[in-house]
């Protein structure tokens, strides 16, 4: 048997209320995660260091979909805060890396806890009927996030 695919209104209503309900989710996880420390665009190339290791200004720009200027004032700033240091490039003289340094990684895991541990609680207070349900939304919400 075949489930039959919602109506395009249907859809628009779905992500009407969708979209507003994701943005407010993940400004919620922001603040709970102690945000005012970094803002969104230092707190991503942080998190991109962490997962990618050591890259170029124009590596990050690119990465982050920046301009290499702008990727130049973010660097600037996190590395006034010692979050992270120039090294060589190995291969290429006149190339520099960024990586993150310990307080970078520390600062990193520190919001990552904040926003796992409020996240926990949030899911705590959930009636046992919405935890299932919340779970098995999971597959639908990495597929949409892939897609």
């Amino acid at each position: 048997m075949t489930s039959k695919r919602p109506s395009d209104s249907s859809l628009d209503l779905i992500v009407a209320e969708l979209m507003p309900a994701i943005g407010q989710l993940v400004r919620k996880l922001r603040s709970e995660a102690h945000s005012g420390e970094f803002n969104l665009s230092e707190s991503s190339v942080l998190a991109r260091l962490e997962r990618e290791g050591p890259m170029t200004t124009a590596d990050l720009a690119r990465a982050e979909s920046m301009r290499p200027q702008s990727m130049k004032s973010v660097l600037s700033i996190l590395e006034e805060q010692a979050c992270v240091e120039r090294k060589p490039h190995p291969s290429d003289g006149r190339q520099i890396l960024f990586m993150l340094t310990a307080k970078g990684l520390e600062a990193r895991q520190r919001r990552s806890v904040a926003k796992h541990d409020w996240l926990v609680d949030a899911v705590a207070k959930l009636d046992e009927a919405d935890v299932r349900t919340l779970a098995a939304a999971l597959p639908i919400i990495r597929q949409l996030g892939g897609s």
